[in-house]
């Protein structure tokens, strides 16, 4: 037994794009003939009519559109927005399909345990959330060594078990989330410092939030990338933390999640 789903896009509560209105519009484009596509289908020429003119009227933008005349005898072809459409739900598709697959890999239905569902929707109470592109894992007798290329230009590594690197599916150019609690994030004002710690970010305080023990420092590391730490009140006055301090953001290898 396994999970399945079709994928239907509604929209002003209605219908909009489903899998054979997009078939119809694939055939379109391939052939450029509404009787031709209709056929390829398959469907009735009559059918195919009124899911154009369904997708139309609830368009904005027309997606399907007819000439009629011309050295060609006319024909039916997508406009811009159709296509635009078209590639837009392919990548809907797509996540779609790794959002299923991911769920058949956790969830054992011939047992009828369906606790791990919940994980898919769980929120996450680590403060740092980034998302960056995998650039190389190098495989130990253990752990892995993931390097993510976040988009402001810097690189986080991550150290995570041989196993989780597996379950996730980690390959070089896979798209994924960088996990940071706050509380494992060091700030350093001095630069050049020798340290154990594979990730020194360089970056500039954006924001100081007091609170009456702790603080919570918000480090622009470029790019509209932010990693925030939590430290004492009391680091933020000897350190003479302030908005626009130069500061290194410093994490430890074994400290980043990585999340797909």
């Amino acid at each position: 037994m396994s999970i399945s789903s079709n994928l239907t896009l509604e929209l002003f509560n209605q219908p909009f794009l489903l899998e054979k209105r997009i078939e119809l519009l694939l055939a379109i484009k391939k052939t450029g003939s509404i009787n031709k596509a209709a056929k390829e289908v398959p469907m009735s020429y009559k059918a195919a009519w009124e899911a154009i003119e369904s997708m139309n009227n609830l368009s904005i933008t027309p997606i399907v559109i007819r000439e009629t005349g011309g050295a060609g005898g006319g024909g039916t072809s997508l406009t811009k927005y159709g296509e635009n459409l078209l590639e837009t739900y392919f990548l809907l598709k797509e996540e779609q399909r790794k959002f299923i697959e991911n769920l058949n890999r956790i969830t054992d239905l011939n047992s009828g345990s369906l606790k791990t569902i919940r994980r898919l929707s769980m929120q996450i109470s680590a403060r740092n959330q980034i998302i960056g592109v995998v650039e190389h894992i190098s495989l130990g007798a253990v752990n892995a060594e993931v390097k993510i290329k976040l988009k402001s230009g810097n690189s986080l590594v991550s150290i995570i078990t041989n196993s989780s690197t597996e379950n996730l599916g980690l390959a070089i150019g896979d798209e994924v989330i960088a996990v940071i609690k706050s509380s494992n994030v060091l700030l350093s004002t001095q630069t050049n410092l020798k340290l154990s710690a594979r990730n020194c970010l360089k970056g500039t305080i954006e924001a100081i939030n007091l609170g009456a023990v702790n603080a919570e420092v918000v480090v622009n590391i470029g790019n509209d990338d932010k990693i925030v730490s939590i430290v004492t009140v009391n680091s933020v006055e000897n350190m003479g933390l302030k908005v626009g301090t130069k500061v290194d953001a410093v994490i430890k290898a074994s400290d980043i999640m990585i999340g797909k």
